[in-house]
């Protein structure tokens, strides 16, 4: 096939430069000939013979000479492919703007043969750099990739820092905290910074509530609306509805805490089991009480605190007070003294994120020891 390939184009040159050349010969040499022997067709077909005699000769040598450069292609590197290959065009393209400039000149050597010399020439050195210079062009090449890739991956990763900075200043609204409206006071001193979000099914929830038969449900439910409103229309914090769901969920809490996963943000809750869940599942919760407790004043052993003893406690003989915070303080042996402002002594605090708990004893019973 290619033999046949080879003789083809030597018929098709042999028929163009018969075309072009043979009439004129015969004219130039004075030969007397009838008109169509000297007529370019009969040039053509003198040409196309002539060349494919030539061909019967050559057509074999330059088969022979493609099939080894054809293995000779197989068996090399694809790299060593690619790099020749590149530096050969790069070559041919550099060779044929050199050459363009003679094309010019009323020189038939030089405007016609230099030029396809020189582009032969530069081709030839550029397949002869752009082989050697293989290695030297794939690491550069794979230089520049993983510039690109390091490039990628630090936009990436300085994208993930931003997205988690950005999480850090969404604070996502429980019911419990709503209800308990410390919230709008906390937002109110600038205490809390970023954005408030208040999912859709929070305020599902609180409407829920306030629509419930029981009367003191449906007025924490109400309040829970109000304080929503308040934080709205009154406070300059930043607040947005999630209108999301998470169907798959049922409870709420749980429904929370797959949120504050989904945009890195942090819970603000009351809610004891609510603070567990979320340290579980290792969501960043901000706690109301301990909030409140940090604030509270300190109460260490041995203080003295005037109380009035309200009510019973749990365990026998105990009572139980109120400081003006609302900190609970159990009282040893202040069963008797219910109803009365007594002086106590602190015997030990307890503390945890459901709240603060002081444990105390009369002082009178402390004098009588």
């Amino acid at each position: 096939m290619l033999k046949w390939i080879v003789r083809l184009f030597f018929i098709l040159a042999g028929a163009t430069l018969g075309f072009l050349f043979i009439p004129e010969l015969i004219n130039t040499t004075g030969i007397s000939v009838s008109n169509w022997v000297a007529s370019p067709l009969t040039g053509a077909t003198i040409g196309a013979i002539i060349l494919y005699g030539v061909s019967l000769f050559v057509a074999d040598l330059i088969v022979n000479f493609f099939r080894v450069v054809e293995e000779t292609i197989v068996k090399a590197p694809i790299a060593d492919v690619l790099s020749g290959s590149m530096g050969l065009i790069v070559g041919l393209v550099a060779g044929y703007l050199s050459g363009t400039p003679l094309n010019g000149l009323d020189i038939p050597v030089i405007s016609n043969i230099l030029p396809v010399f020189i582009t032969i020439l530069v081709g030839y050195l550029g397949f002869q750099i752009g082989f050697k210079k293989r290695d030297e062009m794939m690491q550069f090449v794979l230089s520049i990739r993983n510039q690109k890739d390091r490039d990628a991956q630090r936009k990436k990763d300085q994208g993930a820092e931003n997205d988690k900075e950005t999480g850090k200043h969404l604070k996502i609204l429980d019911t419990s905290v709503i209800i308990d409206g410390r919230i709008a006071d906390i937002c109110q001193t600038g205490f809390l910074e970023g954005k408030l979000i208040i999912p859709q099914f929070v305020l599902d929830e609180l409407q829920h509530i306030a629509d419930s038969s029981d009367a003191l449900k449906r007025n924490r439910g109400r309040r829970g609306l109000d304080i929503l409103n308040r934080i709205q229309k009154e406070l300059s914090i930043d607040v947005e509805i999630y209108e999301g769901d998470f169907e798959d969920v049922q409870e709420v809490d749980s429904k929370l805490v797959k949120l504050a996963k989904l945009t890195s943000g942090m819970v603000v809750t009351n809610d004891f089991n609510l603070n567990k869940v979320c340290e579980l599942q290792g969501v960043q919760v901000l706690n109301i009480n301990d909030l409140a407790n940090a604030v509270k004043p300190v109460v260490l052993p041995g203080e003295i605190l005037h109380v009035h003893v309200i009510k019973e406690g749990k365990e026998n003989q105990q009572g139980v007070a109120y400081l003006d915070d609302g900190t609970m303080i159990v009282v040893e042996g202040g069963r008797e003294l219910i109803n009365k402002q007594i002086d106590v002594v602190v015997t030990s605090v307890l503390q945890t994120s459901a709240g603060r708990m002081i444990f105390a004893k009369p002082k009178s019973l402390e004098k009588a020891q």
